[in-house]
């Protein structure tokens, strides 16, 4: 059930008294999802939400909460690690800012840590 929905159920005018804003958009954030390797620095968590921001500002934020995180992201030089791919939407962040591309709320970013095999 939407907040909508759920304010409808229980005010016949579908209102809240004083509040003019819309409950459905409000305070949406970025989900990051982690994949399974990872999942021990996040206690298991697959689903984490950061702020609006930039790729790097997410990994940053995932940092604070999560210390270790980012040193299996980022190498030495600053850079995504070469076997671990990040998706903004589905897209490949290389293709676009790299980690200054831009993320908005509702936007989603996958982590995706490249398979060897042969």
């Amino acid at each position: 059930m939407t907040a909508m929905a759920a304010m409808t159920a229980f005010l016949p005018s579908g209102r809240i008294p004083g509040f003019s804003g819309t409950l459905e958009t409000d305070l949406m954030a970025v989900q990051v999802r982690i994949p399974t390797p990872l999942r021990k620095l996040t206690h298991d968590v697959e689903l984490v939400e950061v702020s609006p921001g930039t790729i790097a500002s997410a990994i940053a934020e995932l940092q604070n909460q999560f210390p270790g995180i980012a040193d299996r992201l980022i190498d030495e030089k600053g850079e995504v690690r070469r076997f671990v791919n990040i998706y903004l939407n589905e897209e490949d962040i290389r293709f676009l800012d790299n980690q200054a591309t831009a993320i908005k709320d509702g936007d989603e970013i996958s982590i995706i840590p490249a398979i060897a095999g042969g």
